[in-house]
């Protein structure tokens, strides 16, 4: 290649320019980085991305959009109030220390407004915090934690759009898996050091949903070896100490059906996985009647003092048998998807529950997107037509909600 002529004065400053530049750039400690797999530059400074670039793909197969902190929110149909159901989903938030606040904003907004579409009037927040080994004493932020300040300011923009808002922390099980274990399984080796631990970890999130009026705080999620502990008297007493909403548990499916849920909280959510063993084709009422075997387990009848916390199930076939499978990636078949979501919803309207929150969008999609079903977990639901056709029938039904009586 021919090589272009300058005078000997143009090409110093020229030289000196590119070494710059350039160094930066293999040194990785320029403004604008590369990841892999992108065509389009991340701006950041002091080590903090302030932009995304438009159309990068997260790691759950799904669309992140480029930061847009102009869009507008737009409002339910109509807020929540005590006694009415609440519509909603669970929100999964891995955060990434350098995404900057706009981006965070931005992706709030794309959130609200997507959850104002499918007629919801709740959304549930849930974030990872990490521990070590099923013995660990202690549990910590991880840098995928959300700060106080960061989730905050997420709660501020769900409020804009009239959102009920909770809050769950939710443990992360990838150090558990060595031993084969989950964060129902935990035991850890000081209890009293685990909670008290615990209960630091929570405090600052407490704070910050007092700070923005959430209406709940999940003190726990699925920590079946754990629950009746008479530690979390004293935990559960501090967080209402802090914090005025209401303070709740979600409990395992299994551990519901299979005995009591001691905790001392003011409200129960269930993760509810319950398997029901029929054909793909299976009608609506077929699965149903599934749902119904499992709760008669622990009770017959209406059941207004229960949130279903989680509902989920893989757009693929074989899903009823097992549709808390997160990981297995069948044939798609989004008709198998849509018909649970139908029957759980009638699930809750027959039976007078608080409401449900379907799992689950994770925060760095487009949930306007069609997932990626070559990465994608088959659980996600958002761009799934027939499965957004569903919630919407069940968020604009006419079920009025448990009321405000407390009889179980």
């Amino acid at each position: 290649m021919k090589r272009a002529r300058l005078p000997l004065l143009a090409v110093l400053p020229v030289t000196v320019i590119a070494l710059v530049v350039a160094t930066p750039f293999v040194v990785g400690d320029h403004p604008l980085q590369w990841s892999s797999g992108s065509f389009m530059p991340h701006l950041v400074l002091d080590g903090k991305e302030h932009s995304g670039p438009a159309g990068s793909t997260s790691g759950d197969g799904k669309t992140s959009a480029a930061p847009s902190p102009t869009t507008e929110v737009a409002k339910v149909d109509k807020e929540w109030k005590k006694g009415m159901p609440q519509w909603g989903a669970q929100l999964y938030w891995e955060d990434n220390p350098k995404h900057s606040l706009a981006y965070i904003e931005k992706q709030a907004r794309l959130h609200a407004n997507y959850l104002v579409g499918l007629h919801a009037n709740s959304v549930s927040v849930s974030f990872p915090f990490f521990t070590g080994k099923l013995a660990s004493t202690a549990v910590s932020r991880g840098d995928k934690t959300p700060t106080p300040d960061r989730l905050a300011r997420v709660l501020e923009i769900f409020h804009e759009a009239g959102l009920r808002t909770t809050i769950r922390p939710l443990m992360d099980e990838h150090s558990l898996k060595a031993e084969k274990g989950w964060r129902g399984s935990i035991k850890p080796a000081d209890r009293s050091a685990w909670f008290a631990s615990y209960e630091k970890f929570v405090t600052p999130y407490l704070k910050a949903a007092q700070s923005e009026k959430a209406a709940t705080f999940v003190i726990g999620t699925e920590l079946n070896s754990l629950e009746g502990d008479p530690h979390w008297e004293t935990v559960v007493d501090d967080a209402e100490k802090v914090f005025s909403g209401e303070v709740a548990y979600d409990a395992n499916w299994d551990n519901y059906v299979e005995g009591p849920i001691t905790m001392p909280v003011n409200h129960l959510g269930i993760d509810a996985y319950f398997p029901v063993k029929v054909d793909d084709d299976a009608s609506v009422q077929d699965l149903v009647d599934g749902w119904d075997k499992w709760l008669d387990k622990k009770a017959t009848g209406t059941l207004p003092k229960i949130t279903v916390a989680e509902a989920g199930i893989g757009a693929m076939n074989g899903a009823y048998h097992a549709p808390g499978d997160f990981y297995t990636k069948r044939a798609v078949n989004p008709e198998v998807q849509a018909n649970w979501y139908t029957a759980v919803c009638k699930v809750v309207q027959e039976r007078k529950m608080s409401g449900v929150y379907w799992w689950s969008i994770y925060f760095d999609d487009d949930p306007n997107t069609k997932p990626d079903d070559k990465v994608a977990s088959r659980l996600d639901f958002a761009g799934r037509p027939q499965s957004e056709k569903a919630i919407k029938n069940c968020f604009t039904s006419d079920y009025a909600g448990p009321g405000t009586t407390t009889a179980s």
